[in-house]
């Protein structure tokens, strides 16, 4: 079975990357578990690997139900945003969760082994518990990754892949998530990473004020992007996206003129600033298009930011002259950099979270001890129906009441006795006297 970690559930949460590894090494083998977390995120894997293993909310769907089966997951949710690809399930094999993420995505074993974390239990419980309140993102205490679990818990509702305790559980993390973002200061003016974007843009420009701005994609941070630019003074803003009425919104609050994607190339050259956030599997700007609009900008500097995953603006770009190309990895610097100062709300959340997940596994514990008893009373009222039924008719037959009774009250006594009996002469042959101290107090047996 996994070890319980060496440092314990609440200091490991501060995310050492060796601790990882060293859990990995021991859990290299066909293990089970009642609930388990099985990823990688922005801590553990770089962006290129993040984007080998992002699934779109469609491919989450088509692929839970087989992944159910291929691992023998009686529940499974799987979430994968820009920042981390994740697995929470009931049951199941985390060794054959590997070899099927292998499989669909190409990757050798070795590797996600290496830039993964397995956590089961407790540690599983808390894990899902922080990633909803924002202690695990990019960007301490942001709201975003709590609607991306919400969307990962009702796609896998309507896969059919969640059940009671998965539901629970969810359920469990966004209470908590609610109680954090109320009771600390967790999210008060987080640093974002529209913010951080907006902030690097500063630092490459005087002015933002007589810039233009392309955006596309018109999810969340595009939208918080251009607030942040609009608040630096910038006027002229440009928005593409996929499904044209978004775009048109957006550029309706911002007073911005919409393009369509395939105008991307020709619009290119009109913008100093080109931030691109979209769920595309395939790069949307290449080299050859920034090398133009350099040269039509007279080599004018633009700064690309790609919040991508899969990236949207292939790598190379960032090769070329007069162009400032990042990704969502390199904001981290800044990021990092507001987390000490909010570290007190940060101690609150995690006793906060550290009160529901213990509450979680008692509810778990409880349940399963419930499922437990039932079991042993329906198995036990089956022995007596059944042998009640014989005696009933060996008194049809006109055997005396008595005699039947008799036999019926010892051929009960001895079916209810003999599984226990088979364990406690097992348990004595072998010496576990735990076990024997255990049988003593379930069953309520004083000896001499």
């Amino acid at each position: 079975m996994i070890q319980d970690s060496p440092i314990g559930f609440y200091p490991f949460f501060r995310y050492n990357r060796s601790y990882y590894q060293a859990v990995i090494e021991k859990v290299k083998f066909n293990v089970r578990m009642t609930i388990l977390a099985l990823g990688l995120n922005h801590k553990t894997a770089q962006l290129a690997l993040r984007e080998q293993l992002s699934f779109t909310k469609e491919h989450v769907a088509q692929k839970l139900p087989d992944l159910a089966n291929f691992a023998h997951l009686q529940e499974v949710a799987m979430i994968s945003t820009c920042n981390r690809t994740e697995f929470y399930g009931h049951e199941g094999s985390v060794q054959l969760v590997m070899q099927w993420l292998s499989k669909v995505r190409n990757i050798a074993q070795d590797v996600l082994w290496r830039t993964s974390y397995v956590l089961k239990e407790q540690e599983a419980v808390t894990h899902l518990m922080r990633v909803a309140s924002g202690l695990d993102s990019m960007v301490l205490g942001e709201p975003q990754i709590l609607g991306q679990l919400k969307q990962a818990y009702n796609t896998a509702q309507n896969a059919g892949t969640l059940g009671r305790v998965l539901e629970r559980l969810f359920q469990a993390s966004f209470a908590v998530a609610k109680q954090v973002r109320t009771q600390t200061a967790i999210g008060t003016s987080p640093v974002s990473v529209a913010y951080a974007a907006v902030k690097l843009a500063t630092h490459i420009f005087a002015t933002l004020s007589d810039k233009t701005v392309l955006l596309v994609g018109a999810g969340e941070t595009v939208t918080l992007v251009a607030r942040h630019l609009h608040e630096q003074g910038v006027r002229q803003f440009i928005f593409a996206n996929r499904t044209k009425a978004r775009a048109q919104a957006l550029a309706h609050t911002f007073k911005g003129s919409v393009i369509d994607l395939d105008a991307l190339a020709v619009h290119l050259p009109l913008a100093d600033v080109v931030l691109v956030a979209t769920g595309s599997e395939i790069p949307l700007i290449n080299q050859a298009s920034i090398k133009q609009a350099i040269k039509q900008r007279k080599y004018r500097p633009m700064y690309l930011l790609d919040l991508g995953v899969p990236r949207d603006i292939d790598p190379s770009v960032g090769a070329l002259e007069d162009v400032y190309l990042y990704t969502i990895d390199d904001l981290q610097g800044m990021i990092d950099a507001n987390y000490a100062s909010r570290q007190a709300a940060v101690d609150a959340a995690e006793l906060i979270i550290a009160q529901h997940s213990m509450r979680y596994m008692n509810w778990l514990r409880m349940s399963e001890s419930v499922h437990l008893i039932r079991a042993y009373r329906e198995q036990a009222f089956m022995q007596s129906d059944q042998l009640l039924q014989q005696a009933k008719q060996a008194i049809a037959q006109g055997k005396p009441v008595e005699q039947v009774l008799e036999l019926f009250a010892h051929q009960l006594t001895a079916k209810l006795l003999h599984q226990p009996s088979v364990q406690l002469r097992q348990a004595s042959e072998m010496g576990d006297a735990d076990t024997l101290e255990i049988a003593q107090q379930l069953l309520g047996i004083k000896t001499q």
